[in-house]
């Protein structure tokens, strides 16, 4: 029983990623869950209580295999601007991923202050990763700028995901230089 209820619990957040890759915030809803799980609707409220809940679970399951993914990345580089630049490339990387969707999603108004501040930590984790390297780089202010960093990074995803006339990678270019010119002072 315990396994067929982690089963659906993931095929529920599967369709919610899905779901919010598709269409957005928006259209993530339980009929819609229910639709593409094969569950009924009331089933859905057995596994989550709210839209707000699957956003918190996604966030939960995904924010850490997002943040590894940038880690890795980091990691590989051999320079502290080497990291800097993996940190801003990897995040870029992932806006065409269905996991990133949920990451957007944390900002929907319907997420109480707990669920706020849980996603917030997280986040804080995130541009931890880079206050080190910007320290290596001479920056007078390492976490002020790493935080100023990942404003950079923010507005490059918006900017990406609007799909506007630069393609992705000339917005990830520009983004890397912004943050490399800024980082050096």
């Amino acid at each position: 029983m315990a396994e067929h209820r982690s089963m659906q619990r993931a095929a529920l957040l599967d369709a919610a990623r899905s779901l919010l890759s598709e269409g957005g915030t928006d259209a993530l809803t339980f009929p819609a869950l229910a639709e593409r799980t094969g569950l009924a609707r009331s089933s859905v409220y057995e596994y989550f209580r709210s839209r707000a809940a699957v956003v918190e679970e996604l966030c939960a399951v995904d924010f850490p295999v997002w943040a590894a993914e940038v880690e890795a990345a980091m990691s590989g580089a051999g320079s502290a601007v080497g990291k800097v630049e993996a940190y801003v490339r990897r995040q870029l990387e992932l806006v065409g991923d269905r996991r990133h969707r949920a990451v957007v999603a944390i900002s929907a108004s319907e997420l109480d202050a707990g669920a706020r501040e849980k996603i917030r930590a997280a986040h804080g984790g995130l541009v931890a990763m880079i206050v080190e390297a910007l320290g290596e780089m001479g920056h007078p202010e390492p976490r002020l700028g790493a935080l100023l960093v990942q404003g950079v990074v923010d507005a490059a995803v918006r900017r990406i995901e609007l799909g506007v006339a630069e393609p992705p990678g000339v917005i990830a270019d520009a983004a890397v230089a912004l943050v490399l010119r800024g980082a050096r002072g």
